[in-house]
């Protein structure tokens, strides 16, 4: 959920997600303040010592609401500005050139396998492109099933769910081959890389153009 207010001297944007969010003020024309307030800290992680059978391990877990964890709180919150921000520049940067489009549909060849391109008119391609730029993977990325219930819907039919997950793996690695999105280390989940947000962002404006003039009032 988003919602932007104008007032004297300057305005201020601002977006939800369940019980966080993102503010942005500009104030005097001159100044721009990007702010995160996390209010759910237990849907990041923190890499801490742990208990399991009977030995203690460190790994990521769930970050909880402790004085201990506030240098947490600062490197998710700048992390999230710092996102903010850099998706603002992708949608300054303009229309790509007909070189990047000829690129984004052809075939590309990796490994001696060849992935198909992309279509911005075909609808399942655009699905695919809006799921992973939900602005809830901008932080901690997207997974396999994250975007295989996106595209096919939860199911309780083990051998559909297998198929499924094969089908977003696939499609992952056509956007993998292209640069758009990158796996992050030691995890299952993916994350859109500067070049993938830029060119997504300028592919989807032209199916959602108030979400892109929104963001850039």
């Amino acid at each position: 959920t988003s919602h932007c207010r104008k007032r004297n001297p300057g305005a201020r944007v601002k977006h939800w997600l369940k019980n966080s969010w993102i503010n942005m003020y500009n104030k005097h024309g001159s100044v721009l303040r990007v702010e995160t307030v996390v209010n759910r800290p237990y849907e990041f992680r923190i890499l801490r010592k742990s208990k399991g059978n009977g030995q203690e391990i460190i790994g990521w877990f769930p970050m909880s609401k402790v004085v201990a964890n506030l240098y947490r709180y600062a490197e998710v919150s700048k992390q999230a500005n710092h996102a903010y921000l850099d998706t603002l520049t992708s949608l300054d940067s303009g229309k790509p050139s007909e070189q990047t489009l000829h690129q984004l549909s052809r075939r590309v060849k990796r490994n001696g396998r060849s992935h198909r391109g992309f279509n911005p008119a075909d609808r399942k391609d655009i699905a695919l492109l809006k799921a992973i730029s939900r602005g809830e993977y901008a932080l901690n990325g997207f997974r396999n099933a994250d975007i295989r219930e996106e595209l096919y819907g939860k199911s309780s039919n083990k051998k559909k769910c297998r198929r499924d997950a094969a089908r977003t793996t696939r499609l992952f690695k056509r956007l993998h081959v292209r640069d758009w999105i990158r796996k992050i280390p030691h995890s299952r989940r993916w994350r859109l890389t500067e070049k993938g947000r830029g060119q997504l962002l300028w592919i989807l404006s032209i199916y959602q153009p108030e979400q892109t003039s929104s963001l850039t009032a």
